[in-house]
């Protein structure tokens, strides 16, 4: 257990947290929306400092990142909780639960970077709940691997304030957001959350220079509508075309039984979204064009994905295309 950051002390023993929009007040012996901030005696405290529900060695495409350093491991971590409450969540059984729920580990930023080096990996990745509700362990252990020239990768719904977010952003090197609709309504409705702060924090990302993709997720009857995924293509566009954009094919999880995507559907998005981004993937189906990517200029695939792993990679090396000398926006080689 460790003192919050960002939150302020009010009246009769309340704090406010202000590491999310939620701004939740909580009252003693309460805790925030996420679950793992909680006021003891007129002291916020973070629940899971150091606790870890899953800790795995991960492929860098299972995040999904394909354009930072493809092929490469990376060590992967979460805990539990999230400022979210998506009836849809495809990992429910840690982000929907509390830490006397499971059983954690008792982890450190030491025991983490021996496990990186010991098993080649490019750095850690936050990810399986949502990382910024334990920001004071990620911003420890994010700045401690960056003094031992590893990457840190955050794997997130993008729902935090912008100071906390920019106190860390020096420390990150790319990003993974779930983008999940680009409806107000969806995300209050489903998610009880904001799209305009997601949006808010997608672009200074971007604008300072972090390496991100965006993951969609599409649920039949929710958010796939075709003016919606034209729009979410539209919007993506106006920051780059540059930036990868996954789109994910739903399967039923949590409390939502609707249908899995139908695969027209994942089909229309890739081929609209195409007309205007560069890089453009399918997740959660087996579909080898889906995975590629393609020389935005000449066309020619420069690196084939089967599933989570790489069968051809023409950019182990160089960005370079070795068909027309096009510069492809990704990072390659090693850490």
């Amino acid at each position: 257990m460790k003192e919050a950051l960002y939150y302020q002390r009010l009246e009769n023993q309340k704090v406010q947290c202000l590491l999310c929009p939620h701004h939740c007040i909580i009252a003693p012996g309460k805790r925030g929306i996420c679950g793992v901030r909680e006021n003891i005696e007129g002291t916020l405290y973070s629940l899971v400092y150091g606790k870890a529900s899953s800790i795995a060695l991960d492929p860098i495409e299972k995040k999904p990142l394909y354009h930072f350093y493809p092929g490469s491991a990376i060590l992967s971590i979460g805990t539990v909780g999230c400022n979210f409450k998506c009836p849809f969540c495809q990992n429910w059984s840690i982000s929907q639960v509390t830490p006397e729920d499971i059983f954690l580990e008792e982890v450190n930023k030491d025991l983490l970077l021996g496990l990186a080096l010991k098993n080649g990996s490019i750095g850690i990745s936050y990810t399986y709940n949502e990382p910024f509700i334990w920001y004071e362990f990620v911003l420890d252990v994010a700045k401690y691997f960056k003094e031992n020239n590893l990457k840190n990768v955050l794997v997130t719904n993008g729902f935090v304030e912008v100071e906390p977010f920019l106190e860390m952003a020096p420390y990150i090197d790319a990003m993974n957001i779930d983008i999940k609709s680009i409806n107000e309504e969806f995300y209050r409705n489903l998610c009880k959350g904001s799209l305009k702060n997601v949006k808010k924090i997608i672009e200074i990302a971007y604008s300072k220079g972090i390496h991100i993709e965006l993951t969609n997720l599409i649920i039949p009857g929710y958010n796939d509508s075709k003016e919606e995924i034209i729009a979410l293509i539209d919007y993506v566009a106006s920051i780059s075309p540059d930036i990868p954009l996954h789109f994910t094919r739903y399967f039923p999880a949590y409390k939502f039984t609707v249908p899995p995507t139908p695969i027209e559907i994942l089909r229309f998005a890739y081929k609209e979204a195409r007309k205007k981004l560069n890089f453009v993937y399918l997740g959660n189906i087996w579909d080898v064009e889906g995975s590629t990517t393609f020389c935005p200029k000449c066309g020619k695939d420069l690196i084939v994905r089967e599933g989570y792993f790489i069968r051809k990679n023409l950019l182990k090396t160089s960005n370079i295309c070795p068909y027309c000398d096009t510069s492809i926006p990704i990072h390659v080689g090693g850490r």
